[in-house]
C-alpha cells in the first residue's frame, strides 16, 4: 500500500500561477510595510492558492509481482555420458523443491536438446534461455541457471547481450579427471568419379591424458563392410585412400580403437559420404538391319546426356554382292575385332536391335560377349522375327546368358502390352503411365516372338499373356530381352502411343546398375527430424527391420506397403551421427548432421567456457559432483541488491520490485467541511490577531 499527494486544479494552471505570484507579492509587501500579523496574512493566502490547486491524498493498492527464474537443462548427447544425466536430474529436482519453498519466485524449466533444425549442430542453451524469458519484463527477471556439462556453443560475448540485469549461474556435470579419444575429419571429398581413388585426411587426438598412447588402429568401412585398416599415432594427421565403388552415396566409416577409461566411444568414429558420379556410360547399339524402330533406340540414347552412344547398322551384309567396286562404296567395314575383342570392356551396355546372324560377327566373339556379361557388363536384345528364325542370336554361344529361348513361333495379331504381377512391383515397370488401367491406356502392338523363359523375371506380357519383357542376372552382369520390335509404335504416337521413353530409359539404366532401379534394395534416408527406411522387393511381403542409433540403441521397425513392391517405415532421429538399418540380409546407412559435429568436438566437462559471462553478471560456475562422486546442490538465497550473487555453498537471485496496481483511493484535502473549516480557521485567526 502506497500513499501519495496529487493535485486536481479547479482553474487553469496559468490562473493558479498568477494567484500564487499575487499572494507572494502581497506577502512581501506586508513584510516590508511591517503590517500587523503579516505571517498570518501570508498563511491565509497560501492556503487559498493551495485549495485552488485541488490537493488530494491518494492510496494505491498494489500487489507485488514474483521474480522469474529460468532453469535451462542441457539434454544434448554429451549430457548422456557417464553419470551426467543422473546428477542433472538430482540437481533439477532439488532446485525445484527449494524454489517451491521460497515465496516470491516463479520458476520456469526449459529442456534444450540441440540447436534448431533436424541437423542443427552444437548445444544452444542461451537461445533456449532467451525463449523462456521472452515474455517477461527485464525488471521481473531474477536470474538464470544452466545445468550443463559446460560445452555450450552459443555463448554471447558480453552480459549485456542477455537482455536482463540478473545473475546467471551454471551447475556443471561431470568430473575433472575425464579422458577421451577423438577422430576428426580434416579434409574429405564430397564428389568423385566411380572407380576413382580419393584421399580422406583424419586427425586423431587424445584429450585429458598426460602421456600419448601407442599407435592406434583405424578401421575403414564402406557401406558397412571393412575395406582397409591403418595405424596412426595420437596427435597425428593421417591420409587414408579409399575407392568410390558405385554411383550415389558411398558411406565411409572410420573408427579408432577405444582408449581405456575414455568418456565415450561415439567420437571415436567419423563418417564421410562421397557421392559417386559415373562417367558417361558407353553404349554400343548394333542394328541388324534398317527398320522402322531403329531410330527409336538411337533417339532415346542420344537424348540422354549421361550416355555416350556408338551405333552401327549393318546395311551391307557379306552375302550381298551386287558388283559395286569396293572403292565406290561409302560404307565402312564393321570393326568386329576392335569392338568385341579389344575394347569390349570399355562398354557398359551392348544392345542388339533385330540382330540376325549373317556372318558379320564371328561366333567366337559371342563368347567374349558372354564373358563380358558375367564379369559385370549388360546386354539387351530387342528381337523381332529374327529372334525366332534360324539365324537367331540365341543360336550362338551367347545363349547360356539369355533368359528367353525362342520356340520359333511368332504371334502376328494385335495386343496391348500388360504389366505382369511381378512387373507391378519392379521399379522398371512400376507406375508406368497408363499401366494401371484395364486394358492399359496405350496403343496396341502387332508382333510377339514366343519364347520359353529359362530364368529371370517376366515384367510385361503380350498376346495370350506370353512373355514380352524379361530381365535376368548372370554372374555380375545383367541381361534383358524384349520379344517384340513394335515399341516404335508408341514412339510414333500410333493410337495415342505409350510410355516408350520411360520404359526404355528405365530398362537401359537398370541394365547399367542404376541404384534407384534395383528390384531388391534397402535404403535409409533422413528427412527433417526422422529417418526413413525403404525396402524395395518384388516379393509379396517383407519382415521387420532393426534400426541402430548412433549411441548403439536399437529399435524395431515394421514397414508398411506404400506402393506395390515398396515398403516404408520411419522413426525419429533425435541424435547426430550414423544410423543403420538391417533386415537380416541387407544393411543400409545414413549419417544425420554434419560430418564433424560440434557436439562431439570436445566432450570433456568444463567450467571455463561459461565462467567469464557468469562472473560478469554476478553469478557463478561450479561443479555439481565432487571428487568423491557426491552431488552438491547449492542453497538458494533471495537478494534485493548485491554486487555478487554467489558464495560458498549458495547461489543468489534478484528479488523484483515490480508490482501490479489493483486500485486507487483518493481523499481531497480541501473538499467539503474540512476545506471550509481550514480556510475559515485561517481567516478567523488573522482577524483575531489584527483585532489585538
Amino acid at each position: 500500500m502506497i500513499w501519495s499527494l496529487s493535485f486536481a486544479p479547479l482553474f487553469p494552471l496559468w490562473v493558479l500561477v498568477a494567484a500564487a505570484i499575487a499572494a507572494l507579492a502581497l506577502s512581501v509587501a506586508a513584510f516590508v510595510l511591517r503590517l500587523p500579523a503579516w505571517p498570518l496574512r501570508a498563511l491565509a493566502m497560501a492556503l487559498l492558492v493551495f485549495a485552488l490547486a485541488g490537493p488530494a491524498v491518494e492510496r494505491e493498492d498494489r500487489e507485488p509481482l514474483s521474480s522469474v527464474v529460468s532453469i535451462v537443462v542441457d539434454e544434448s548427447q554429451s549430457q548422456r555420458l557417464g553419470d551426467r544425466a543422473t546428477s542433472t536430474n538430482e540437481a533439477l529436482a532439488a532446485l525445484e523443491q527449494r524454489f517451491a519453498a521460497l515465496p516470491g519466485y516463479e520458476l520456469r524449466v526449459t529442456r534444450a536438446a540441440r540447436g534448431d533444425g533436424a541437423t542443427a549442430d552444437g548445444t544452444a542453451l542461451f537461445s533456449a534461455l532467451a525463449d523462456s524469458l521472452s515474455d517477461v519484463p527485464p525488471e521481473r527477471i531474477g536470474g538464470g541457471v544452466m545445468i550443463t556439462d559446460g560445452q555450450v556453443h552459443d555463448i554471447p560475448e558480453k552480459a549485456a547481450d542477455l537482455g536482463f540485469d540478473a545473475p546467471l549461474h551454471a551447475l556443471v556435470t561431470g568430473v575433472e579427471d575425464e579422458i577421451d579419444r577423438r577422430l576428426a575429419i580434416a579434409r574429405a571429398p564430397k564428389f568423385a568419379l566411380v572407380g576413382s581413388e580419393q584421399v580422406v585426411t583424419l586427425q586423431l587426438q587424445d584429450r585429458g591424458v598426460e602421456t600419448a598412447a601407442d599407435r592406434v588402429t583405424i578401421t575403414v568401412r564402406r557401406d558397412g563392410e571393412i575395406v582397409t585398416q591403418q595405424r596412426a599415432q595420437p596427435g597425428s594427421t593421417i591420409d587414408i585412400p579409399v575407392t568410390v565403388a558405385h554411383g550415389g552415396n558411398n558411406i565411409f566409416e572410420y573408427s579408432a580403437d577405444t582408449l581405456e577409461g575414455e568418456l565415450t566411444e561415439l567420437n571415436n568414429r567419423v563418417v564421410v559420404t562421397v557421392e559417386g558420379i559415373r562417367e558417361n556410360l558407353r553404349v554400343l547399339l548394333v542394328s541388324g538391319s534398317p527398320h522402322a524402330g531403329e531410330r527409336t533406340w538411337r533417339n532415346l540414347l542420344k537424348s540422354d546426356a549421361s550416355v555416350d552412344l556408338v551405333h552401327f547398322t549393318i546395311l551391307r551384309p557379306p552375302d550381298k554382292q551386287d558388283g559395286t567396286p569396293i572403292n565406290q562404296l561409302s560404307l565402312i567395314a564393321f570393326p568386329t575385332r576392335e569392338l568385341f575383342s579389344v575394347k569390349i570392356d570399355e562398354f557398359d551396355l551392348i544392345i542388339f536391335d533385330r540382330y540376325e546372324r549373317r556372318g558379320v560377327l564371328p561366333l567366337l566373339y559371342f563368347d567374349n560377349i558372354a564373358r563380358f556379361v558375367r564379369e559385370g557388363g549388360a546386354v539387351l536384345v530387342a528381337g523381332g522375327p529374327d529372334y525366332a528364325e534360324g539365324g537367331s542370336i540365341y543360336r550362338t554361344p551367347l545363349s547360356p546368358v539369355l533368359p528367353a529361348e525362342p520356340s520359333g513361333m511368332i504371334y502376328e495379331e494385335p495386343f496391348r502390352a500388360a504389366i505382369s504381377q511381378t512387373g507391378s512391383r519392379h521399379p522398371v515397370t512400376r507406375g508406368l503411365p497408363g499401366g494401371n488401367a484395364e486394358p492399359p491406356a496405350w496403343s496396341r502392338w502387332f508382333r510377339l516372338v514366343d519364347a520359353t523363359i529359362r530364368n529371370g523375371e517376366t515384367l510385361m506380357t503380350g498376346a495370350e499373356e506370353k512373355p514380352l519383357l524379361v530381365l535376368s542376372r548372370e554372374g555380375e552382369g545383367r541381361v534383358a530381352v524384349l520379344l517384340s520390335d513394335h515399341v516404335w509404335l508408341w514412339a510414333r504416337g500410333y493410337e495415342g502411343g505409350g510410355p516408350h521413353v520411360a520404359l526404355l530409359r528405365r530398362l537401359a539404366h537398370w541394365l547399367m546398375k542404376e541404384p534407384d532401379l534395383e528390384e531388391e534394395a534397402l535404403r535409409l534416408t533422413s528427412r527433417g527430424v526422422e529417418v526413413i527406411a525403404e525396402r524395395q522387393t518384388i516379393g509379396e511381403s517383407v519382415g521387420d527391420m532393426t534400426l541402430t542409433l548412433p549411441g548403439g540403441e536399437t529399435r524395431n521397425l515394421t514397414p508398411t506397403e506404400v506402393s506395390p513392391g515398396l515398403w516404408r517405415a520411419s522413426a525419429p532421429a533425435p541424435d547426430l551421427g550414423l544410423y543403420s538399418v538391417d533386415d537380416g540380409t541387407r544393411k543400409a546407412l545414413v549419417h544425420v548432421g554434419p560430418p564433424n559435429p560440434r557436439e562431439f568436438t570436445d566432450v570433456l566437462s568444463t567450467t571455463e567456457t561459461l565462467a567469464p559471462l557468469a562472473e560478469e553478471t554476478g553469478g557463478s560456475v561450479r561443479r555439481l559432483v565432487d571428487a568423491g562422486g557426491n552431488v552438491l546442490i547449492p542453497r538458494v538465497v533471495p537478494l534485493r541488491r548485491a554486487t555478487s550473487f554467489a558464495g560458498d555453498g549458495w547461489i543468489g537471485f534478484r528479488t523484483s520490485d515490480a508490482s501490479v496496481l489493483k486500485g486507487i483511493d483518493r481523499y481531497p484535502l480541501f473538499a467539503g467541511l474540512l476545506g471550509l473549516a481550514l480556510l475559515l480557521g485561517a481567516v478567523s485567526l488573522l482577524w483575531y490577531r489584527e483585532g489585538r
